[in-house]
């Protein structure tokens, strides 16, 4: 029998939690399902500890719920919740990437040219999975990181994880797939020209076909 990991318990709960929560965003689980506890010891080959740790920060966070003396289970998908999600990133996002615009220097210039051009690669070179999740993730934090509000930074990224719970349900849509990946090489250059109208009105254009790819998949499961 493997040995649960070898780390300190902060560090076990830390990688359990970024686990977990990467394999609840991108699906692994089933929306409802109840999680086993002893199951996810052996799977993740974690202590019991760390694991109960992490599960109780993923309740938190919204990406479990946290049931009476019965464990941990898989939020339920719904409509209307989908619906909530993305106006609320509408919202939020294009508040912080009006924000970003006025208050971003040359640093976050150069990082966001970065995170454009290592997705642009990824976009040419990957299949979409994990690897290109992770970048494209990074991206979207670089375009609106200098807003100024580390709440406001938190809550869309909250948002972000509950969408993409959706939006990965399915398969890849290719045509709508090469349309938003367009739209991300606009997004830079708008930013860079520091036109923040012009750039808020592309991501609420952009979250919009996000959400049409994401209601879809949703559809397409209920």
């Amino acid at each position: 029998m493997n040995k649960p990991m070898q780390l300190s318990s902060t560090k076990a709960s830390s990688s359990i939690y970024d686990l977990l929560r990467r394999d609840l965003v991108g699906g692994r689980f089933k929306a409802g399902e109840k999680l086993a506890i002893n199951t996810l010891k052996e799977q993740y080959q974690v202590g019991l500890s760390p694991l109960r740790e992490a599960l109780n920060k993923l309740a938190a966070y919204g990406l479990l719920i946290q049931e009476n003396q019965r464990g941990f289970r898989v939020p339920k998908l719904s409509r209307e919740e989908l619906d909530d999600i993305a106006r609320l990133r509408t919202e939020l996002e294009g508040m912080a990437l009006e924000r970003a615009i006025t208050h971003g220097d040359a640093v976050w210039e150069a990082d966001l040219l970065a995170a454009a051009h290592r997705l642009k690669r990824a976009d040419i070179t990957l299949d979409k999975g994990e690897e290109w999740e992770r970048l494209h993730t990074q991206f979207h934090r670089t375009l609106v990181a200098p807003c100024g509000s580390v709440w406001l930074l938190r809550f869309i990224e909250q948002l972000h994880d509950q969408f993409d719970r959706y939006r990965r349900l399915g398969p890849k849509m290719p045509t709508i797939r090469q349309e938003l990946d367009e739209q991300h090489h606009q997004l830079v250059e708008l930013a860079l020209q520091r036109d923040a109208s012009a750039a808020r009105a592309l991501m609420d254009d952009h979250i919009h076909k996000s959400y049409e790819v994401a209601l879809a998949r949703y559809q397409q499961h209920a």
